[in-house]
């Protein structure tokens, strides 16, 4: 009998201790992997430069790049039917798995991602570095507690350190990567898993800003915060943004939906279709190709008049939606923050033309869009802002910035919009017919926190209809830990920890978390 599936660790607290150590070691690791991912997708975009500007001589050689390009396509369809779990940015495979419902093989998904994230960039495709990086950073935790035998819920913490590691080392921005791993990936703030998570995610950005130094990947000036005389205009902007960051969800499911339903569509021809386009964009509008940072540069910097931003935002748009849609291995993390910059910049020129907006403030309006449009999208408003302050390097403009988060997310919530990464993993699941993965035997302790608010708040343990194949195990109030009683009263912020059984956790997981979150009044 294999012994890890009867080593459940009770107390928590020694987890705790345990859970820093291995994050740091965690941390380590994918930090390394990462930054070596990092360095060669900036050789990809070098070669690529350099491919397209000899090929561009001759019709004979620009003919020799499309061939090259065909090939490539299939050297990554080969990979997405070697290992499925890599298709596209890997960020919904990993919450299927934390929810139990996926089961990567951790040992192929991370040569697999990194070898056709590489290729797609090297070929130009409207792909992000971001989702690989958070995949490659779960699986080198989910190998570290394969190969040392841990238990489930170790695992699922470790898979949260990674995918901090990812973020921050591809970014380089560690409070991000804690923000967006607990937010979006964990969907739990308690002290177990924010340290560790804490511990391995500055380790990772060591390791990338000792190498690759620290310096913001957008760099722009930003001149001072937005005075509050313009804060009307950031209502309008913040509307705008939720509009066309739910619009961005249903657009991006649309196409995912137009290749899987087209017939005799196989792996390969649903990825020839962007790998051809980036070949004609390659020697007709080179700007658009990969992530887009260039476009960053181009509107912060040098310049860029309105019916160009708003040119490139449409074709941006529409090839993002088309690579991403292919199944190619690659995130939408960065294409999006691209598109939100494109946004504002379009906005604040409108503004400035014809609303008296200074023109000093337009870049302003650029960091503020970003934020406003992956909130609208990715539904995670603490991360978008932290994750815009790490990435410029401007602490000014924190009321501004959460002023058009907030507004973006209301208006995206209210249009009923989903989170794309919900959206993408409950489409992953009906469509590809992923099956659960077998039950082991193995418990699986997880952490829930009370809301304010929240249904179990006041009540005693004994009045709350829990799920079946469960056992509340602790209650934590302010550092101290209790053997709960039919009697214990419950209060806001307190932590549960429940034991569940393996082939049971996705759905005591949801019921708990919505127990901990909804309204008294729903019960």
């Amino acid at each position: 009998m294999n012994k890890k599936h009867n080593r459940t660790p009770l107390h928590t607290k020694n987890l705790s201790v345990t859970l820093i150590l291995e994050g740091l070691a965690v941390g380590t690791v994918a930090g390394l992997i990462v930054l070596l991912y990092r360095i060669l997708l900036t050789y990809a975009g070098t070669w690529l430069h350099k491919i397209l500007a000899y090929a561009s001589q001759s019709p004979l050689k620009m003919a020799g790049w499309f061939l090259l390009l065909i090939f490539i396509a299939f050297l990554v369809s080969r990979l997405l039917v070697w290992e499925p779990m890599i298709s596209g940015s890997g960020i919904p495979q990993l919450e299927g798995e934390m929810a139990g419902k996926m089961d990567p093989v951790w040992w192929k998904v991370l040569p697999a991602k990194f070898l056709g994230g590489f290729l797609c960039l090297l070929s130009g495709l409207s792909l992000g570095r971001e989702g690989p990086s958070i995949q490659l950073g779960s699986m080198t935790g989910k190998g570290f507690s394969r190969l040392f035998h841990r238990g489930k819920t170790e695992e699922k913490y470790l898979l949260t350190c990674g995918a901090s590691a990812g973020l921050a080392a591809a970014f380089g921005a560690p409070l991000a990567g804690v923000l967006f791993s607990l937010e979006e990936i964990h969907k739990n703030f308690s002290v177990s898993v924010l340290v560790s998570v804490m511990t391995a995610s500055i380790a990772a950005d060591f390791i990338a800003s000792s190498l690759l130094g620290a310096a913001p990947v957008f760099q722009f000036s930003v001149i001072g915060s937005l005075p509050q005389q313009y804060y009307w205009m950031l209502v309008i902007l913040g509307i705008l943004l939720g509009v066309l960051g739910a619009f961005y969800n249903w657009f991006t499911l649309k196409v995912q939906a137009l290749y899987q339903n087209t017939p005799r569509m196989n792996t390969f021809t649903r990825l020839l279709v962007p790998f051809l386009l980036a070949g004609v964009l390659g020697f007709t509008l080179p700007q658009l190709l990969g992530s887009g940072g260039n476009l960053v540069e181009l509107l912060t910097g040098k310049g860029m008049v309105l019916h160009v931003a708003l040119l490139f935002f449409f074709l941006k748009f529409l090839y993002s939606a088309v690579s991403f849609g292919s199944g190619a291995p690659g995130g939408i993390f960065f294409p999006l923050l691209v598109l939100g910059s494109l946004i504002g910049g379009i906005f604040g020129m409108l503004c400035i033309d014809y609303l008296g907006l200074p023109a000093e403030y337009l870049n302003n309006f650029v960091l503020l869009a970003m934020a406003g449009y992956f909130t609208a999208i990715v539904r995670a408003p603490l991360t978008g802002i932290i994750l815009i302050f790490e990435m410029t390097g401007s602490l000014d403009q924190l009321l501004s910035l959460t002023t058009v988060a907030a507004i973006a997310y209301v208006t995206a919530t209210l249009l009923k919009s989903e989170p794309i990464y919900e959206s993408l993993l409950t489409r992953m699941l009906q469509k590809q017919g992923i099956q659960e993965p077998e039950a082991t035997g193995e418990k699986i302790l997880s952490e829930y926190v009370i809301m304010h608010g929240s249904s179990l708040e006041g009540k005693k343990i004994s009045e709350i209809s829990w799920p079946s194949h469960c056992l509340v195990v602790a209650v934590q109030n302010q550092g101290k830990e209790s053997i709960p009683r039919g009697d214990t009263l419950l209060r806001a912020s307190d932590t549960i920890v429940i034991l569940s059984e393996e082939h049971s956790f996705p759905q005591v997981h949801e019921k708990v978390t919505h127990l901990c979150q909804e309204a008294a009044s729903h019960t």
